[in-house]
């Protein structure tokens, strides 16, 4: 691939709200695990190389199994997710792809609040924001190191 303007260096001014979103979503009561899980699942669909290392790294330095991220493609198929990931996987994955039926709704606010399917929801989309820049203009996937956006 050809190289590309470098993301980081180039858009900080419109990086810089996306960051802000980020540190909103770390105070939310939707747990910080949850979130990840939903990142990595969503850069799985996106095919976001950069994101899945980040996020299986996060998500491991929180304490997340290899197991657990192993299976996340098929996480309805596995015994190890608890039902209130498994609103928010099947959540996340409706918001992604743009068709939310009512039964995916009504699974994920038999788990959360209305103000965290809000959150949720925000998370959902400013990761799928995240894929789309990072693909545009990749950065070198295996980069990345915890705690490096801070």
């Amino acid at each position: 691939m050809e190289k590309r303007l470098n993301l980081h260096a180039k858009g900080g001014s419109a990086l810089k709200p996306l960051y802000g979103i980020t540190g909103y979503l770390k105070k939310s009561t939707v747990e910080d695990s949850i979130l990840e899980l939903v990142f990595f699942r969503v850069s799985q669909i996106n095919n976001c190389a950069y994101c899945l290392d980040m996020h299986s790294k996060d998500a491991r330095a929180a304490g997340e199994t290899e197991q657990r991220l192993y299976g996340i493609s098929a996480w309805r198929e596995t015994p190890y997710y608890t039902e209130r990931e498994r609103a928010a996987l099947g959540w996340a994955e409706a918001v992604t792809a743009c068709n939310v039926p009512d039964s995916i709704y009504q699974e994920v606010l038999s788990q959360f609040s209305e103000e965290e399917t809000i959150d949720l929801t925000l998370a959902v989309t400013t990761i799928n924001t995240w894929n789309r820049m990072n693909l545009a203009f990749p950065n070198e996937p295996g980069t990345y190191k915890v705690g490096m956006f801070g």
